[in-house]
């Protein structure tokens, strides 16, 4: 099971800002999703919402504030007990603070047309120039940015992000042609992940915050799970791998039987 920090790591720090990505990377986070817009000056940012309100308190939309004012911003507004104020990063200083990445999920939100297509532009260039095929998706609920995307290269990676069952979220991926189908994890079903991975897609979910509900989806065959606690869910999935390492260790390579006898013998 991948774990994918959700805006950094929402649950943990201030979301989609630098010191939230950055104390999730410090404890081994490697793959994000998050949110970009496109700022006044035409700069790819790190933000959910259209306005500035709900993190700054700065009732502004983000279309009509540079990249630069909004750096200087405190984005803390929903955490308050974080130490010391943080602002909204451009995606260029999120990639430069965590320049070992595994994976990143950028999510563009629905956007005037104009501002759509020169965002869309941006990124497409950037991946391009960079070489990140591997490295970058590019994921949406509109599917005009998604056919966009796909006409500007064939080669970039798409996830369709699906939040009902209906219309089918894997039909829609499919004809979109998204490497990744990107859903709430409510709409999840076993039948839902069978047919998006026999169609060649990796199924990825938000927002999984229970230990139990990452399970069940890692049962349904489920690749990532998109979370606001990331340092947690890595913690206990390493040490899971870890307590099964010893297990086997302990069963030997040409058994399938419990390690008890073993134990037995020993004591």
């Amino acid at each position: 099971m991948l774990i994918y920090g959700h805006r950094g790591a929402k649950g943990e720090a201030p979301e989609n800002t630098l010191a939230g990505f950055m104390h999730a990377y410090r404890h081994g986070i490697r793959r994000f999703e998050m949110d970009i817009i496109l700022s006044q000056d035409g700069v790819p940012v790190v933000i959910h919402d259209r306005s500035l309100l709900r993190t700054t308190g700065s009732d502004r939309a983000v279309s009509s504030v540079s990249a630069l004012e909004m750096s200087t911003l405190d984005a803390r507004q929903n955490t308050a007990s974080w130490h010391h104020a943080t602002g909204i990063p451009s995606l260029d200083d999120v990639v430069q603070a965590c320049p070992d990445y595994r994976h990143l999920q950028l999510e563009v939100k629905s956007d005037e047309r104009g501002r759509l297509n020169r965002l869309c532009n941006r990124l497409v260039e950037w991946i391009q120039r960079e070489n990140l095929y591997e490295r970058i998706t590019l994921t949406s609920s509109n599917t005009g940015f998604l056919r966009s995307a796909r006409r500007l290269d064939r080669r970039v990676s798409l996830g369709y992000v699906a939040e009902r069952r209906f219309p089918s979220p894997v039909r829609q991926a499919k004809s979109l042609d998204c490497q990744y189908l990107c859903c709430n994890h409510r709409i999840c079903s076993a039948g839902l992940v069978s047919d998006a991975r026999n169609k060649g897609m990796s199924v990825s979910t938000w927002t999984v915050n229970r230990i139990h509900d990452m399970l069940m989806l890692e049962k349904m065959g489920v690749a990532s799970v998109i979370t606001d606690y990331p340092t947690s869910a890595l913690v206990y999935f390493e040490n899971r791998r870890r307590l099964g390492h010893q297990v086997e260790s302990l069963r030997g390579p040409e058994t399938d039987t419990d390690p008890e006898p073993s134990l037995r013998k020993s004591g």
